[in-house]
């Protein structure tokens, strides 16, 4: 089966190739393979990945030494129902870019990319007996059809394979279309994604602890609104992971 399924990617591959010849499709300057998502080492090294110190409830990464524990003002002011979220990576310039591009002009083949640098950050930090699912937060049927799949989901997918942790994209929904999140303030973003999601009819949880997967963090509000929902059903502990960290 892994032989026909390698013979499959290879065909996949020569298909994009054909295309997409094996140059970066950031700056078409250097050498990218399909398996690299098409961005080449020199716009990858422009990547800045997470590390500590950073707010142990939102990850959001602080300069400076710290000698305890750091938590910013935005999870002081705002109610967050997650128990802790991480991000692997920075949102700016080529990530933000690849983003962009990847969800509003279904460039899909940055996705292997943008799964590899969740991967790296996570797989360390995401045991299968510590975690039960892993739930992708969901798009609106409207706009799902719109953009013709959900990121979120992709993402979680190749997470689940490397993590060994199961995909579960059948608890939640979301019930009502909202306003995208990237121009509205704060308090805004909170209102906006309020009551806008529920698990599915028939589901019922009993403490089975969830990493939430998306592809940017900004104040939270999103994951925080599939976290609170989820616990309402029965979920135990609920953690967010996402590609990128807005700052």
């Amino acid at each position: 089966m892994s032989g026909f399924k390698g013979a499959i990617k290879r065909w996949a591959n020569a298909g994009l190739n054909f295309f997409y010849p094996e140059a970066c499709q950031l700056c078409g300057g250097e050498r990218a393979t399909p398996d690299e998502g098409y961005v080449c080492r020199r716009c990858w090294l422009q990547v800045r990945f997470i590390r500590r110190p950073f707010c142990e409830r939102c990850g959001l990464p602080f300069q400076g030494d710290l000698t305890a524990k750091f938590e910013c003002s935005n999870c002081r002011e705002m109610e967050l129902h997650f128990t802790s979220a991480r991000s692997a990576v920075v949102a700016r310039g080529v990530v933000l870019e690849v983003i962009h591009r990847f969800k509003y002009n279904q460039a899909e083949w940055f996705e292997p990319f943008l799964a590899d640098l969740l991967a790296r950050e996570a797989a360390a930090e995401l045991r299968p007996g510590e975690w039960d699912f892993i739930v992708p937060v969901p798009l609106h049927s409207l706009k799902q059809r719109e953009r013709g799949f959900n990121q979120a989901a992709r993402i979680a997918a190749a997470l689940s394979k490397r993590v060994k942790i199961p995909v579960n994209d059948g608890f939640l929904r979301r019930r009502r279309p909202t306003r995208t999140q990237t121009l509205l303030t704060r308090a805004e973003r909170a209102v906006n994604v309020r009551r806008a999601f529920a698990v599915r009819p028939g589901v019922k949880l009993r403490g089975e602890r969830i990493v939430l997967v998306d592809d940017v963090f900004t104040t939270g509000a999103t994951t925080s609104a599939c976290a609170a929902t989820l616990q309402a059903a029965g979920a135990g502990a609920v953690c967010v992971w996402t590609v990128a960290r807005g700052l």
